[in-house]
């Protein structure tokens, strides 16, 4: 099977509006989840939106990325984790709730593969031309 990466995304509930909105603070967080994991950081680039607002993020790794988006009016996160490799993205999930103190969190898993390993239940399969033909 070509199984070439797991792709996790993970919303956060009941998060402190103070944390979500710390920019500084969730950089720290997403780069310790990836040390964590076994990844390796690459660049990384975060952008506040303001007094009371919430973070954009993205930390590049070796192995893929982690993101996140806050909405600190919510006590909402939402974080995308991919990684290749020998990395163990659950890893990171866990160290994220556990360091952004959520009341509760749900993770979504997905293995990204080759078209010959899928055989989820979900996948769409189109050629290029019939993806060119749906966004004439």
């Amino acid at each position: 099977m070509s199984i070439l990466g797991q792709h996790l995304l993970l919303d956060l509930d009941g998060v402190s509006p103070g944390l979500l909105g710390d920019t500084a603070q969730i950089e720290i967080v997403l780069r310790e989840a990836a040390r964590l994991a076994g990844a390796t950081p690459i660049h990384a680039h975060f952008h506040h939106f303001g007094p009371g607002m919430g973070v954009t993020g993205v930390l590049l790794l070796r192995e893929s990325h982690i993101s996140i988006h806050t909405w600190p009016e919510h006590g909402f996160a939402a974080v995308d984790i991919f990684m290749c490799g020998q990395a163990q993205p659950e890893t990171a999930t866990a160290h994220i709730a556990k360091a952004l103190a959520a009341e509760s969190h749900r993770v979504r898993k997905l293995d990204r593969a080759t078209a010959s390993a899928r055989q989820d239940v979900g996948w769409s399969e189109r050629s290029d031309a019939q993806h060119r033909s749906m966004h004439r």
